[in-house]
């Protein structure tokens, strides 16, 4: 009796969320237009290509699981972990059937993300502007950084959306966040680090880049550092339904894309990789890396072989996961708002114009995806190559496997019914559910 109307409860109030989180669906109500600010001033182009990068072969370890790692990080603050030292066994990779969810942290305000700092601590974001820190196994009692002030969230999509690490924390103490302010309007900016390693300096902040947003919906809101040393930003199209501006497939607005920043200036301005893929293009901003999203919540590097996951979040029908191999050519079209998964939403489209995705629900299943990662941990060797997606509004968790044969499939791993507002990864490469009613869960066989 207990357990079924602990069930009823969780069902309750999911439902009621239906219309949340910052990756909603087929919005009902129509939203007034915000007027766009005056055209961005031309950034930078960074002439020095950096060398192209060898995609590391896949780790090998040696199979010995007689003692696993600790179920919960212990803090290393100042020290990033040992790279484990490769073998000739390599790590075997099936596809997973069923998980199950470990809590780690609870009593946490509207969760929308976590991530590491190259240490064992666990950095989470939450929405209304604070970052908090979990460290031998509690929240310490100071925030990170209280970013409460400048961060606007008068929509439930809008407010503190991302969080990344600078590769060269350790030295540098620099990170960044993707947040909406007072207006509206999507900010990138830059904070360090204090000589207390558990704190930040609200003072430090170097604001790189700020979007006007027509409207309060589809902000996007990940970043994160590919393996080339850049920043990635993912956008939505700026909201209300279908698109009405067509930002999707305009590389002409940073909306409806993936921008890619070299952000290493020391004045706090951002410049462009020379080898982004529209620097010479008059009609296209040259900050967009690739094109074509509603609204791309939560993309993920497979830290093993670079290739690049893209959940996007779908209209009325369809949600979707995107992946594309290393070594990809930039400038990809994703498809909006011609295709909502690999269906046309358009008529008369020709999905062959469009990278499909690997991956796609009905709404039957669900009505907004939260995108995950993909497992290369060593905790729990059975998850390996597995990636992980899940449904917001059921909480439902798929696993997708990449078979030999270039196939992809998907099984239910999770039933649910949790709001799952986004995944996290921690430093050694396992793997988090983040949960709108205040919980962190870590994944397990």
């Amino acid at each position: 009796m207990e357990l079924s109307m602990r069930k009823f409860i969780i069902l309750f109030f999911s439902l009621t969320l239906l219309f949340l989180v910052a990756c909603q669906s087929g919005e009902t109500t129509a939203e007034t237009a915000v007027a766009p600010d005056p055209t961005l001033g031309q950034p930078v182009i960074n002439t020095a290509v950096p060398p192209t990068n060898t995609p590391p072969p896949p780790p090998v370890i040696e199979e010995i699981t007689a003692t696993p790692a600790p179920d919960l990080p212990t803090a290393t603050p100042t020290e990033p972990p040992p790279t484990p030292t490769p073998t000739n066994t390599p790590i075997p990779e099936n596809p997973v059937s069923s998980i199950i969810l470990q809590p780690v942290v609870s009593g946490l305000n509207q969760p929308l993300y976590l991530t590491h700092a190259f240490d064992d601590r666990l950095f989470i974001v939450e929405q209304d502007g604070l970052i908090k820190i979990f460290q031998n196994g509690a929240l310490l009692p100071t925030p990170f950084i209280d970013l409460r002030e400048p961060v606007g969230y008068n929509s439930n999509e809008q407010g503190l959306l991302g969080l990344a690490f600078h590769p060269n924390y350790q030295q540098n103490g620099t990170f960044f966040v993707n947040y909406t302010d007072l207006n509206g309007r999507t900010n990138i900016a830059r904070y360090k680090v204090t000589s207390d390693p558990n704190i930040a300096d609200p003072a430090s902040g170097q604001i790189l880049l700020t979007i006007p947003q027509p409207f309060e919906n589809h902000n996007g809101g990940m970043i994160a550092f590919g393996p080339d040393g850049y920043l990635y930003v993912g956008m939505g199209d700026g909201g209300s339904q279908g698109d009405p501006q067509n930002n999707g497939q305009n590389p002409g607005t940073l909306l409806g894309s993936i921008l890619r920043l070299d952000v290493d200036s020391a004045d706090g301005s951002y410049t462009i990789p020379a080898d982004n893929p529209f620097v010479n293009d008059p009609n296209a901003r040259p900050e967009v890396w690739a094109y074509g999203f509603r609204n791309p919540w939560r993309f993920s590097f497979d830290r093993a072989t670079n290739d690049l996951f893209i959940a996007d979040v779908g209209q009325d029908l369809w949600e979707e996961v995107n992946w594309l191999p290393n070594g990809t050519p930039a400038g990809q079209n994703f498809g909006w708002n011609f295709m909502e998964g690999n269906h046309c939403y358009r008529a008369n489209c020709d999905p062959t114009s469009f990278v499909p995705p690997v991956f796609e629900y009905d709404h039957p299943q669900g009505c907004s995806i939260s995108g995950g990662y993909i497992y290369r941990g060593q905790q729990f060797l059975s998850l390996y190559g597995n990636y992980f997606a899940a449904d917001f509004c059921l909480g439902t968790i798929w696993g997708v496997f990449h078979n030999p044969d270039g196939s992809w499939q998907s099984t239910v791993v999770h039933p649910g019914l949790i709001a799952i507002t986004s995944f996290g990864e921690d430093a050694h490469g396992e793997l988090y559910v983040v949960v709108r009613t205040g919980e962190i869960l870590q994944i397990r066989p």
